[in-house]
């Protein structure tokens, strides 16, 4: 089910209504010219090559499908994919992934998940992927920061349905005798000749997949560090948690893997 809300927006070239008298080739031109001006004005620090009218007419509404945010204009039928940033270069878009994700934590129950590193240690729910290179080089980040005298406890929650062999890797994690072990044998790029299977391993990792779907993850690495959704390796976000200090949404994004690539 999609979850509808308007942005703001303002009307395309298309649908501008003539202010003065003359052709509407002029009126769209001077128009084109007047939004070309705003846009250079507000985005100083971007450089544009080419400017002129979209195909997209109307209100267009924010909707959310598998995790990810899309963009819908009913008067025109377009579906747009993409990143919206304000003035300011805040990520509007991995923002409002973040709300909608935040109202699904009540879904996580930590109990289920694989706990890596001392109980004492702040928690972070981690999303993970055994065959995502941004999860393996983030586990290598974990492992230095602890080196440093700066743990963390990591509740783990396996995506299995990114890479073919992501949901074998992570059974194999949960059916050995010592899972943390396995976990980063794995994520230090292992490959052994067979992989465990057991019942308990098989079952979680589809418990994993269907809290997965629910919550909306569509990419890994998935943080939760301190209430904050932190979607890909965002080094300044998980930076910043470990200090104790907030990071926002910004132009530059993080690393990871998205499933819909």
């Amino acid at each position: 089910m999609l979850a509808l809300s308007l942005i703001g927006t303002t009307p395309s070239l298309a649908q501008t209504e003539p202010a003065t008298t003359g052709s509407d080739a002029k009126v769209l031109s001077q128009a084109a010219e007047a939004a070309q001006r705003q846009l250079h004005q507000t985005f100083t620090n971007l450089t544009f090559e080419d400017f002129g009218p979209a195909p997209i007419n109307g209100a267009i509404y924010q909707a959310f499908a598998g995790g990810r945010v899309i963009y819908y204009a009913p008067a025109s039928g377009h579906i747009v994919f993409g990143t919206v940033y304000d003035k300011n270069g805040l990520n509007m878009t991995a923002l409002a992934q973040e709300a909608s994700a935040r109202k699904r934590f009540k879904l996580i129950d930590p109990k289920k998940a694989l706990a890596i590193g001392p109980v004492e240690a702040p928690t972070v729910i981690e999303f993970t992927d055994p065959d995502c290179p941004y999860c393996r080089a983030l586990d290598r980040f974990w492992a230095a920061k602890a080196a440093e005298g700066k743990p963390v406890r990591r509740l783990i929650y396996f995506v299995s349905k990114i890479h073919p062999e992501s949901a074998a890797k992570a059974e194999h994690i949960l059916c050995s005798k010592d899972p943390g072990a396995a976990f980063h044998a794995i994520y230090a790029g292992a490959d052994p000749q067979t992989l465990l299977t057991c019942p308990e391993g098989k079952a979680r990792v589809a418990e994993d997949a269907a809290l997965v779907e629910a919550m909306g993850i569509g990419g890994t690495p998935t943080l939760i560090a301190g209430g904050k959704l932190i979607s890909g390796f965002r080094l300044a976000d998980i930076e910043a948690f470990l200090d104790g200090k907030q990071a926002g949404h910004s132009v530059e994004s993080g690393n990871g893997d998205n499933a819909a690539r």
